[in-house]
């Protein structure tokens, strides 16, 4: 069990890598909290105008599990494990909100909210940030936290523990 968590946790990436730690987890921490700070508005209340079931529950724990994500991301701790359910909120977040403006119309139960233009264009500007926040969370994924996270201090030390 020891080796698998090292083997999650083990980066060969370069340090540099802490400014897509950065951006990535300070935006879904950020995001995380307005969530549940203003929850009529980006929490709750914007699940339910998108069209999902049981918004009440959604909105929060979307909120806090980029609250905590976010923080790991940052911190480069568990990097690998908190990118995995980003990916998944990036997702549902493109599949919930920017593909009814790229078809300009309701789809899946989903709806699509009031712009001035629809189709591929619209679409492109509208998920600037959801398909960026996407790679990120993908690149994290596959490198891991970098050489200047605690997933590479903690590795490093069970080296030298062996």
């Amino acid at each position: 069990m020891k080796k698998l968590l090292n083997a999650l946790l083990n980066t060969h990436a370069s340090a540099a890598v802490i400014l897509i730690r950065l951006s990535v987890g300070a935006i879904f921490l950020s995001e995380g909290i307005q969530k549940l700070l203003y929850p009529a508005m980006r929490g709750a209340g914007r699940f339910e105008r998108i069209g999902f079931d049981a918004a009440e529950i959604l909105g929060p724990f979307v909120g806090v599990f980029e609250i905590v994500c976010g923080a790991l991301v940052l911190l480069g701790l568990a990097t690998r494990f908190a990118a995995l359910p980003l990916v998944v909120i990036m997702v549902m977040a493109i599949i919930s909100t920017k593909i009814p403006i790229l078809v300009g119309e309701d789809l899946w139960g989903f709806q699509v909210r009031e712009l001035s233009t629809y189709g591929f264009w619209s679409m492109a500007h509208e998920t600037r940030t959801d398909f960026a926040m996407l790679l990120g969370s993908l690149f994290l994924l596959i490198q891991g936290g970098g050489r200047w996270s605690l997933d590479a201090f903690v590795t490093r030390r069970s080296r030298h523990d062996v």
